[in-house]
């Protein structure tokens, strides 16, 4: 691979996930890795140093966990990218490809998955259709039942249990209450709580907040103990709090740290949680312990902290990585890795520097910018981030690293909607999508061009997903700005984009708007960038997944269409997944697709080693 240009080792570079153990043999573990070219499981035994590829999937899987006695490793298998499928289990010990996969809860219809818990006796997943949200329970081994039903978004607490280590999400210790988060009013940004008797179904306790989110994380790790760990937005931010199911008290942490707040998890003898702190767009590990309300600062590698957990001894593992270096799963107190990938390891990257602009509201908005070499100002490409409710990190980025490479200025903005800034910054987007977004990313490239950074007669607008959306948003009204743009899985046509994407996408944007296409039509319009396609005069680089159910593909078509009844013919590149690709060749080319289309649009952007021509031109 040392043959391979700088911005394509980056991306070769085999990286790791946060790995999750067996509840009852910790020190089995699976892990996710890019070791064979693309997102696959990986099983490792600590106790015999054991360590080998367990599944082999055309699409990828980035996330699994093993069963509660380490001899299996659950996975969500999707066939196509589009993100719907079923939970399956393949051996820990067999090797990929050695044993086709078994269902693990035969009889459970295939669906977008809305998480899984793996309890003592009961295993529990969530699925939802576009007839509506179920849960499924299987006791002892049994056949499935349908547990639970509702028309609006229900979701176990927790998610699949496959971020963290040990799945003590939404099933208690002792199997006999499950936590579900629910939007029984439709506002999906604004979910409450519902804990059930996990036999029956019956509603035990409800806790809401009117306006406000709640989040469970999991509950105590004893047995009998009803205490979930949840965060709430009672106070602007994002703060850990206790639930106590069998009294209804809810119980704040009183942490004394400042910002957004997320809690991650107990200690083994439930006597202290963990919490991971953002601080500009920088994370922070803190243990509180219960009894005292002692907060104690540990000690972590400077960066995004992307996975945290505490290990049965009681030790913290992590997972951190930032604009200099990949990912490290590391130890609390300790700058060696845990494990590393089988691998050469990457080039350095580049340093992510924290920036604060006024946008026209007089707000004081947070972003990073990753500087080229020498003096500007330079080409700039106004990265958008995706969500809408995301945020820009110092983080790993081969993609953004290889357009600095090629002697842009990179702007990363945490528009007004990104997390981590408080409950009011998140939500100033609810009933007015899109233009705050673009008027935060405008103001960005103002200062960067006051500053002498940025050269206003080349900039690029750019990015994938919410971000491509914002994108296609800007190059149709206001034009005049950019230099060119790339839309990468974008909506593009927003009412048939809602016609086609997921039902969980279908809630998410009738709380973003107030209601539905046929309910808000003049405000779809508003907000679609197909209204101001025809405005559109840069060059435009679309991307697109076939098979895509967050931004469908054929919305994207729609807008080509509109461009092409223009004249204007715009590059587009398909291919065969979904919302992204896990696969190592398939993410090089469509780097390289950008990189081409950005040194013969951008006048004095460099043309990188290893990238020649118009790579991989479909649609």
């Amino acid at each position: 691979m040392s043959d391979l240009p700088i911005w394509e080792r980056r991306f070769r570079s085999p990286i790791l996930s946060f790995p999750s153990w067996a509840p009852d043999a910790p020190e089995r573990l699976v892990v996710a890795s890019t070791e064979s070219g693309s997102y696959q499981l990986h099983a490792w035994d600590r106790v015999t140093g054991f360590r080998h590829r367990v599944t082999d999937d055309p699409v990828g899987v980035l996330s699994g966990r093993p069963t509660r006695d380490g001899t299996g490793v659950i996975w969500f298998r999707d066939a196509t990218g589009a993100e719907t499928g079923s939970f399956v289990v393949s051996p820990f010990d067999g090797e990929a490809g050695s044993a086709e996969p078994v269902e693990l809860l035969p009889g459970v219809p295939v669906g977008w998955n809305e998480g899984l818990a793996v309890g003592l006796r009961r295993t529990v997943a969530a699925i939802s259709r576009e007839s509506g949200y179920t849960v499924w329970i299987s006791e002892d081994g049994a056949p499935v039942r349908q547990l639970y039903a509702h028309e609006q978004p229900v979701w176990l607490v927790g998610g699949m249990g496959m971020s963290g280590a040990v799945d003590r999400g939404a099933l208690s210790a002792d199997d006999a209450v499950l936590v579900l988060e629910v939007c029984e009013d439709g506002d999906l940004m604004h979910p409450a709580l519902r804990a059930i008797d996990a036999s029956t179904g019956a509603t035990i306790a409800d806790l809401s907040d009117e306006g406000l989110a709640l989040h469970g994380v999991g509950f105590s790790p004893m047995a009998g103990d009803r205490r979930m760990l949840i965060a709430h937005e009672r106070t602007g931010h994002r703060h850990p709090a206790i639930w106590d199911i069998a009294t209804g008290v809810v119980t704040d942490l009183a942490t004394g740290l400042d910002g957004d707040l997320e809690p991650s998890g107990w200690w083994p003898d439930g006597s202290a949680v963990l919490v991971i702190q953002m601080v500009e767009g920088r994370n922070r590990l803190h243990r509180h312990h219960i009894a005292t309300g002692v907060t104690t600062l540990l000690d972590t590698e400077p960066g995004s902290i992307t996975g945290a957990a505490v290990r049965p001894d009681g030790s913290v593992w992590y997972r951190c990585h930032n604009g200099l270096h990949p990912a490290a799963l590391l130890v609390v107190g300790s700058s060696v890795p845990l494990l590393s990938a089988n691998g050469p390891s990457a080039p350095d990257g580049r340093a992510f520097e924290a920036w604060w602009f006024a946008n026209p509201k007089g707000q004081r908005v947070h972003g990073f910018l990753v500087h080229p070499e020498g003096p500007g100002p330079h080409p700039v490409i106004m990265r958008v981030h995706g969500g809408p409710h995301s945020v820009d990190m110092d983080r790993w980025a081969p993609d953004i690293l290889a357009h600095v490479d090629a002697g842009f200025l990179v702007a990363q903005v945490n528009y007004r909607g990104s997390e981590g800034f408080g409950q009011a910054w998140r939500d100033e987007l609810t009933g007015n999508i899109g233009f705050l977004e673009l008027e935060d990313v405008l103001a960005g490239l103002d200062d960067l061009v006051a500053r002498g950074l940025a050269d206003p007669a080349r900039a690029v607008l750019a990015g994938w997903s919410w971000g491509g959306y914002v994108t296609l948003l800007g190059m149709g009204r206001h034009p005049e700005r950019w230099i060119s743009g790339i839309g990468g899985v974008p909506v593009a046509d927003y009412v048939a984009a809602y016609e086609d994407e997921s039902p969980t996408l279908q809630a998410l944007d009738r709380s973003l708007f107030g209601g539905s296409p046929s309910e808000m039509p003049e405000l779809y319009q508003e907000r679609s960038p197909i209204t101001y396609v025809d405005a559109v005069r840069a060059p435009l680089l679309l991307m697109a997944g076939e098979n895509d159910s967050r931004c469908p593909i054929r919305q994207v078509w729609n807008y080509v269409g509109r461009l092409r009844e223009r004249g204007i013919e715009p590059q587009v590149y398909t291919y065969a997944t979904g919302h992204a690709s896990f696969d190592m060749d398939e993410r090089v080319q469509q780097t390289a697709i950008v990189l081409d289309f950005l040194a013969r649009t951008v006048p004095g952007a460099r043309r990188l080693e290893g990238v020649d021509g118009q790579v991989g031109q479909r649609g």
